[in-house]
């Protein structure tokens, strides 16, 4: 069987690294006797589709029917949602194109394996869902306390910067004298 693997990160963290992910792929499909049709590796949050560069790729590829299966290491790699996995998993049916998961141990070519599929993705999903109602619940406390959210406002001596940007220097060097970047001075002189 030919099997294209794919492997995500959320950022360039030094504890995020691909190839961990890469490794047991290419393990398991070596003990399987599999041949790898292709790697396909992002660096970027599940939601963020537009970054998900290989992900695009690898969608184009199963459209073209260039491997049999598709092999995540664990299943928040591949999809942001149910609906999304719903979804791409019923145009890749339409094409013969099966999904797998080594940690979770299933592939959608079992009727046991796309019951385990949904009953997992129900459950992340949930998961992901109760963590952001705490979070509300927490950052709500945190206004009732009188605490401020986000980031610190920058002060600018807005005196000092005209004189700096007067004398010939660039937004960026002005910017960096100031302790902030270019782009909140830049951002603090339209709104004066």
């Amino acid at each position: 069987m030919r099997v294209a693997l794919y492997a995500r990160v959320s950022t360039n963290d030094r504890d995020q690294n691909p190839e961990t992910q890469r490794m047991a792929l290419r393990d398991f499909c070596h003990a399987q006797g599999w041949e790898v049709a292709g790697e396909y590796v992002d660096q970027a949050p599940a939601n963020d589709l537009r970054g998900r560069v290989a992900w695009r790729r690898l969608l184009d590829d199963a459209a073209k029917k260039r491997f049999g299966l598709v092999l995540v290491f664990k299943l928040d790699r591949a999809f942001r949602s149910v609906k999304h996995m719903h979804d791409t998993l019923a145009a890749w049916n339409l094409v013969g194109v099966d999904f797998g998961s080594v940690r979770e141990g299933f592939d959608t070519s079992t009727a046991l394996g796309c019951l385990l599929l949904n009953l997992l993705a129900s459950l992340a999903e949930f998961e992901l869902e109760v963590i952001r109602e705490r979070v509300r619940a927490g950052m709500e406390r945190a206004r009732r306390q009188g605490k401020l959210m986000g980031r610190p406002r920058a002060d600018v001596d807005m005196e000092k910067a005209r004189l700096l940007l007067a004398s010939g220097l660039s937004l960026r060097k002005v910017g960096k004298k100031l302790g902030i970047s270019a782009a909140t001075l830049l951002r603090k002189m339209a709104a004066k």
